[in-house]
C-alpha cells in the first residue's frame, strides 16, 4: 500500500495533480503580468509600431494608376515605349472611358498629382483633359487619338504614356530609386540627371554633421560632467539646475536666440567688432550655413550628453585615482589609464543618444541653417506637409530608419550595447 501511493502522482491540497496546479499558477502569474504591461504594449503598437508600419507601406504604394486607369493600364500591357511613338486607337479609347469614370469620381486630379512627381506636367494635363472629356463620344467610333493630341499636344508624345506604364504595378520601387537620386527607365534604374541629384548630399550631410555635433558635445560636456561629479552634492546640485535649465524654454525660442546672436549684424559679431578681433567690414558669416546648424544644435543637445555622463561618473570610486597616484602615477597618466576607461561607458550612452536627435532635428536646421546646413529631415518635413509626395517622404524615412539601424547594430558589434550605461 505505500508503495502504491509513492509512486503515483503527487497531489495539492484541493487532490489535483501537483504538477497540473503548479502549471495553472504559472499561468495565471503570466496573464496578470501581461495586463500590466497591455497599456503600455498597446501604446507603443498604436503610436510607435504602426505609423512605422504605415510609413514602410507608403513607401512602396502605388496602386492610384491601377485603380484610376484600369482599362488604360490592361490596353498598355502590349504597347513599347522604345517604338517611339504613342500607342494605338484602343489604348486612347480605354483613357477617355477610364477618366470619364475618374473625373466623376474626382480622382483624376489626384492621379496627375502622383504622376507629376515623375513627369513634370502631368498633373496640369490631366486636370486640362478632365475639363473637357466629358463632352468626348466614346461609342460613336470616331478616332479619340486625335481628340486627345487637340486637348494636348503631350498626348501623342511617348513620355506621358512611358510613365503611366512604368507606374500601373500596384507596387513600386521608384520612390526608393528617388530617394537615392534615381529613377525608373526604360531599362530599368538609372541615375538622374547632376542638376536634380540632391538626397545623397543630404544623406551625407546629415550623417556628418550630426557626427560633428555628437564630437562637439563630447568635448564640451565631459569637463562639466566631471566637475558635477566631483563636486560636493549640495553644490553639484545647484549646478545641475543650470545644466537642465535649457529645458524650460522652448526648442523655438532658443533656436532664435541663436539666429539674433551669430547673424552678422548680431550680438557676436558686435562683440568682436568692439574688441578690435575683427573688422566692422568683414564680420563672420555664422548663420544660414553649417557652423550656424552645429553651434545651435550642440547647445540644443548638450544636457542629453552631460546626463549620462554624469550619472556614470558619479559611481567611479575616488580612491581608485588616490590609489594610482600613490603607486607614483601623474595626474594625467592616473586620469587616462584609470578614470577616463571607467567613464566610457557614459560617453557612449550620451553619443547614441545625441547622435540619433541630431540626426531627426530639422526645426533648428531650417532656422539656422540656410541652404547649406539643412539636414535631409528637413526634406522630408516638405515633402509631407508642402508638395504632399508622401511615398517619397516614407522611403526617405525608412532609408533613414535602416541607416539609424545600421550604426546602432556597427556600434554594438564596435563598442558593445552591454558597455553602455546610464548611472548604477
Amino acid at each position: 500500500m505505500s508503495d502504491q501511493t509513492t509512486s503515483g502522482p503527487v497531489l495539492a491540497a484541493d487532490g489535483t495533480p501537483l504538477k497540473r496546479s503548479l502549471a495553472k499558477a504559472l499561468r495565471l502569474q503570466k496573464l496578470r503580468a501581461l495586463a500590466l504591461v497591455a497599456p503600455l504594449l498597446l501604446f507603443v503598437l498604436i503610436t510607435f509600431i504602426a505609423p512605422i508600419a504605415d510609413m514602410l507601406f507608403r513607401s512602396v504604394e502605388n496602386q492610384i494608376v491601377s485603380e484610376t486607369l484600369p482599362q488604360t493600364v490592361s490596353a498598355l500591357a502590349d504597347w513599347d515605349p522604345a517604338s517611339g511613338e504613342a500607342p494605338g486607337e484602343p489604348v486612347f479609347k480605354a483613357l477617355a472611358a477610364d477618366l470619364k469614370v475618374a473625373v466623376e469620381a474626382k480622382t483624376h486630379t489626384k492621379l496627375g498629382s502622383r504622376l507629376n512627381y515623375e513627369l513634370t506636367g502631368a498633373s496640369s494635363l490631366f486636370r486640362k483633359t478632365g475639363r473637357q472629356v466629358k463632352r468626348m463620344d466614346t461609342e460613336s467610333g470616331e478616332p479619340l487619338k486625335e481628340a486627345f493630341v487637340d486637348i494636348d499636344k503631350d498626348w501623342g508624345e511617348v513620355p506621358i504614356w512611358q510613365t503611366i506604364k512604368t507606374y500601373s504595378p500596384n507596387y513600386t520601387n521608384g520612390y526608393f530609386l528617388n530617394a537615392v537620386d534615381m529613377q525608373k527607365g526604360p531599362d530599368g534604374a538609372e541615375a538622374r540627371p547632376e542638376n536634380q541629384q540632391i538626397y545623397m548630399i543630404l544623406f551625407g550631410r546629415t550623417l556628418f554633421m550630426s557626427m560633428v555635433i555628437t564630437i562637439s558635445c563630447i568635448v564640451l560636456g565631459y569637463p562639466v560632467a566631471w566637475i558635477l561629479a566631483n563636486l560636493p552634492t549640495r553644490t553639484s546640485n545647484l549646478l545641475m539646475i543650470l545644466v537642465l535649465l535649457p529645458f524650460w524654454t522652448s526648442l523655438l525660442v532658443r533656436t532664435s536666440a541663436w539666429k539674433v546672436m551669430l547673424q552678422q549684424q548680431g550680438v557676436i559679431n558686435d562683440t568682436l567688432v568692439w574688441l578690435g578681433l575683427v573688422a566692422d567690414d568683414a564680420r563672420l558669416v555664422m548663420i544660414n550655413n553649417q557652423f550656424g546648424t552645429i553651434v545651435a544644435m550642440t547647445h540644443i543637445l548638450l544636457p542629453f550628453m552631460i546626463l549620462p555622463m554624469y550619472s556614470v561618473m558619479q559611481t567611479i570610486q575616488p580612491t581608485y585615482l588616490r590609489a594610482a597616484k600613490s603607486m607614483g602615477a601623474t595626474n594625467w597618466t592616473a586620469f587616462w589609464r584609470v578614470y577616463f576607461p571607467q567613464s566610457v561607458p557614459g560617453i557612449g550612452a550620451g553619443s547614441i543618444l545625441v547622435f540619433i536627435l541630431s540626426i531627426g532635428y530639422y526645426i533648428t536646421p531650417e532656422i539656422v541653417g540656410g541652404n547649406t546646413g539643412t539636414f535631409i529631415s528637413n526634406r522630408i518635413a516638405y515633402h509631407i506637409s508642402s508638395s504632399l509626395n508622401w511615398g517619397l517622404a516614407a522611403a526617405l524615412g525608412a532609408i533613414l530608419l535602416a541607416v539609424v539601424l545600421l550604426l546602432y547594430y556597427a556600434y554594438d558589434k564596435i563598442v558593445g550595447i552591454d558597455n553602455v550605461k546610464l548611472g548604477g
